[in-house]
Parts: C-alpha cells; structure tokens; sequence
C-alpha cells in the first residue's frame, strides 16, 4: 500500500492484534479484460496460500454478520487450529476459482468498497472482535442498532 490515510488506518488497528497479521500483498496483474486479471489475480491468492489454510473470502456476496456474530465465527475459525486467511480482491474482485476455494465468503455490507479501504475495514472488525473476545470496552455492544 502506499503511503496515505487508507494505510494508516489499516496500521493503526492491526498493531492492536494480538497476533499480529501477516499481511501478503500480490502485485496487480495486467491483462487484457477484467476477467483475464481476476484469473490471474486469483491464481497467484491460491498459489499464495498456506496448504491447510482456512480461507475467507471477502465477497459483495458473501455473508454479512453482526460484529457479535463475526467475533463467534472467528473463534470457531481460531479453534480448527489452520491458518485463517482473509483473501482481498484487486480493483476487478476475485476469480470465481478463489470463490469457489473459499471455506467462508465474508461481506463487509451491501455497499461496494475499493479493495485499499477494505483492508483497513477488516483490521478494525478484526481488532474489534478481539476486544469482543477478550471483554476490552472498545465494542460497545449497548448502542443501539
């Protein structure tokens, strides 16, 4: 990421999680059409992988829990004891290969959102789920919805 607002707050919630994220940035593929760059795109995320990874898409698609919610599904992640990674599509979204190898599809809400913004978006929710976790009063569980 470059410099700039998006990276600064994607690094201010994720020097909060313990562990810490490891963060895998893939280089943008260059293609002729929007489905020849998510395939390549997509071929070099599952490439990337761990081999016994639990992966989560994040997907327009995709389920879009409450933060309570979300916080007990990261714990049943967490208790499968495989790497859990977090797969953020480029500007065209992810291959349908990507998708398809997806053990979750996980939707920040119905609104679309630049991939750059996205990833500061999950550390918050991610930071957030571990103050759920861990009875931190930064989630205020009180207000109202």
């Amino acid at each position: 990421m470059k410099p700039g607002p998006e990276r600064a707050l994607f690094e201010q919630h994720a020097a909060r999680l313990r562990p810490a994220l490891a963060v895998t940035e893939l280089p943008e593929a260059q293609g002729a059409n929007p489905a020849e760059i998510r395939r390549r795109e997509g071929a070099a995320l599952l490439a990337a992988l761990p081999e016994a990874a639990f992966v989560v898409a994040l997907d327009l698609g995709g389920t879009a829990p409450t933060t309570e919610a979300l916080a007990a599904l990261v714990t049943r992640w967490d208790e499968a004891a495989r790497p859990v990674c977090y797969l953020i599509g480029g500007t065209e979204g992810l291959d349908q290969a990507v998708l398809d190898r997806a053990d979750h599809r996980l939707s920040l809400g119905k609104l679309t959102w630049p991939h750059f913004l996205v990833r500061g978006l999950l550390a918050e929710q991610l930071f957030r789920v571990q103050a759920i976790r861990t009875n931190h009063p930064y989630h205020r569980a009180w207000r109202p919805a």
